[in-house]
């Protein structure tokens, strides 16, 4: 009986973690254009920061600042990715919990996240400085497939190998 409640009471909250990366994401696509490029950059300096402190080349800050300005794009894109494939791993590890499998998680999981990166473009026609990109839904995409699959590979390692006790008392 407290089984059966507590995972009623459960199983909505299971979906807070997809909620949460959706705010992130609405947040980060809220900011002008301006500031976006800004929060990127920094992430930039930082990572060839990081990467002269771990070879040793102790580069100038112009140098930092030419291979900052070099990597910079691939940065905005990689957190498009990023964000995605969090967002697809939070959207299809419950849908699998819960016994969706297969194709059908790949269309479900998929076509809630691939919607929520249409609307988070579209959100961003209306923010200063930014604009919609069917290029950033399909970069969004590769975040999204790998997130899925990951999901259904884990998934699917767990059950014929961990949880495989589990799986047979059903």
């Amino acid at each position: 009986m407290i089984k059966v409640f507590l995972r009623s009471m459960l199983r909505p909250l299971s979906f807070v973690p997809a909620l949460c990366m959706m705010m992130v994401i609405y947040h980060f696509s809220a900011a002008d254009g301006e500031t976006s490029a800004a929060l990127s950059y920094k992430v930039s300096v930082k990572a060839v920061e990081m990467a002269d402190q771990a070879a040793g080349l102790e580069l100038s800050d112009e140098q930092i600042a030419h291979y900052a300005d070099r990597i910079h794009y691939y940065v905005r894109k990689g957190a498009h990715i990023t964000e995605y494939f969090l967002l697809a791993v939070s959207i299809a590890l419950p849908l699998y919990v819960y016994g969706m499998r297969g194709i059908a998680l790949m269309l479900v999981a998929g076509a809630i996240c691939v919607g929520f990166a249409c609307l988070d473009e579209y959100h961003q026609s209306f923010v200063a400085g930014r604009g919609p990109s069917k290029r950033d839904v399909m970069i969004d995409s590769i975040g999204i497939f790998a997130g899925i699959i990951l999901t259904r590979t884990v998934g699917w390692t767990g059950r014929k190998t961990i949880f495989r006790p589990l799986a047979e008392k059903r």
